[in-house]
């Protein structure tokens, strides 16, 4: 049986400071390099329904965020997000709305202004 050897990096950044570690990883004949194998080789999940990465979007390479199956290459840097405590699509809205409210206020003192 023919194995691979890829070195990748690993950055867990899931619990405060970012460590990156150096990793070797094995890959089997037959086997393609992907992210989830990555995942499972270093004994970070189980599988794809692993509910520790049940959440999209919870890891990447270089700064991009990557499916399970997507290709790893040696010297890629696998890196492993914390969760999001805000959901910056809220954020945003939450953001626009308030500036439309401004918008609205500044009108209205305006008009009230001219009419004195």
């Amino acid at each position: 049986m023919v194995t691979k050897a890829m070195d990748i990096w690993i950055c867990d950044a899931r619990l405060g400071e970012p460590e990156l570690k150096p990793y070797q990883l094995i890959v089997e004949a037959g086997e393609a390099a992907t992210v989830g194998l990555a995942l499972i080789k270093i004994g970070i999940t189980q599988g794809s329904e692993d509910p520790v990465l049940a959440r999209k979007g919870c890891f990447g390479v270089f700064g991009k965020r990557k499916d399970w199956d997507s290709p790893i290459y040696p010297g890629d840097r696998l890196e492993l997000y914390s969760p999001l405590l805000i959901d910056p699509k809220t954020v945003r809205r939450k953001k626009a709305n308030q500036n439309q409210d401004a918008k609205f206020q500044a009108a209205a003192a305006k008009r009230k202004a001219r009419r004195l």
